[in-house]
C-alpha cells in the first residue's frame, strides 16, 4: 500500500514536470509569431516529440497506466499546436507537411499492428520498444551541438533550463519505471539522465566563459 502511494505521488509529480517541459515550446512559438517567420528553426524536434507522445499514449493504453496515458495526451495536443504554428509561419511548409505525413504513416502502421495483435503483452513489448528507441534519439539530439560548444569553449548555444528540466523529468520517470519494473520506461529515462548530466557538466567546465546562466536562451 505504501509503495503504491509513493508510486502514485512520484508519477503525479513526474507528469506535472513533464507537462511543464512540454510547455517550453510556447517560448519557441512566441518568438516565431513575434518575428513573423520560423527563420532557421526546424520543426523536426516537434514532429519527433509528437510521434513519441502518440507512441507512449498507446503504450500507456496497453499497460493500462493512466499517468503515462494522460501526460502524453496533453503532450500530443501541445505538439500539434506547435506544429500548426510552424506550418503557418514557415516558408518551407511542404517540408514540414511531408515530415508529419511520414510520422502519421509510421504511427498508423504501429497502431494497426497493436490493435490487431491478439497478444496484448507482445503488442506492448513492440510498442514499448519503439517508444523507448524514439525517446533515446530525442534525448540524444542536443549532443550534435556539443562539438560547437567544445570548439568555442562556450555554452551559449546550450539551453540550460531545458537540459536541467530533462534531467529532473528523466530522473523521476526512471524511478517510476523501477517501481513498475518496466524496462521500457527505465532505459530511455536512465539514458536521458546520463545525457542531460553530461551536457550539464559543460556549464561547469566553461562556467568562466559565461556571466550568468540566465543569459542562456530557451530555444
Amino acid at each position: 500500500m505504501i509503495s503504491t502511494k509513493i508510486r502514485d505521488v512520484l508519477a503525479t509529480t513526474a507528469s506535472i514536470c513533464t507537462i511543464l517541459q512540454f510547455l517550453a515550446g510556447v517560448l519557441v512559438c512566441r518568438k516565431i509569431i513575434k518575428n513573423g517567420s520560423t527563420g532557421n528553426s526546424s520543426a523536426l524536434a516537434f514532429v519527433t516529440c509528437y510521434t513519441s507522445c502518440v507512441l507512449w499514449m498507446r503504450y500507456g493504453m496497453l499497460i493500462e497506466d493512466q499517468f503515462i496515458l494522460l501526460v502524453n495526451i496533453f503532450g500530443i495536443i501541445l505538439q500539434a499546436s506547435y506544429l500548426y504554428v510552424f506550418i503557418l509561419y514557415s516558408v518551407k511548409k511542404f517540408k514540414i507537411i511531408r515530415q508529419i505525413i511520414a510520422a502519421t504513416c509510421f504511427l498508423g502502421t504501429v497502431y494497426s499492428y497493436s490493435f490487431y495483435e491478439q497478444d496484448r503483452v507482445l503488442a506492448a513489448k513492440y510498442v514499448g520498444f519503439l517508444s523507448c528507441t524514439l525517446t533515446v534519439l530525442f534525448f540524444a539530439s542536443p549532443l550534435m551541438m556539443l562539438a560547437h560548444v567544445i570548439k568555442v569553449k562556450n555554452t551559449e548555444t546550450l539551453p540550460f533550463p531545458i537540459i536541467m528540466a530533462s534531467f529532473i523529468v528523466s530522473s523521476q520517470w526512471f524511478v517510476y519505471g523501477c517501481l513498475l519494473n518496466d524496462l521500457f520506461i527505465q532505459i530511455p529515462n536512465f539514458l536521458g539522465c546520463i545525457l542531460s548530466a553530461f551536457q550539464l557538466c559543460f556549464f561547469l567546465i566553461y562556467r568562466n566563459d559565461r556571466n550568468d546562466f540566465n543569459n542562456t536562451y530557451l530555444i
